[in-house]
């Protein structure tokens, strides 16, 4: 649903707003979270958006359609 460059940016943003809550309960970097995404078509459509750190040793994936679409 998004492209690899809006989930990198969705993710960046989650991250901040996470750690600028400053919960005494969260870690002070590298907050793990999974964000799914539905979108219109629930059965084929949707986002799964982690954080870009864990990627650091690869690449997210990437879907060719997303890709395009984004343009």
């Amino acid at each position: 649903m998004f492209s690899k460059a809006q989930k990198v940016k969705i993710a960046e943003e989650i991250e901040k707003l996470l750690l600028s809550f400053d919960h005494p309960e969260m870690p002070k970097e590298k907050p793990y979270f999974e964000l799914h995404v539905h979108g219109v078509d629930k059965s084929w459509q949707f986002a799964d958006i982690r954080p870009n750190w864990e990627f650091e040793n690869k690449e997210p994936g990437m879907n060719p359609w997303n890709e395009r679409m984004a343009k």
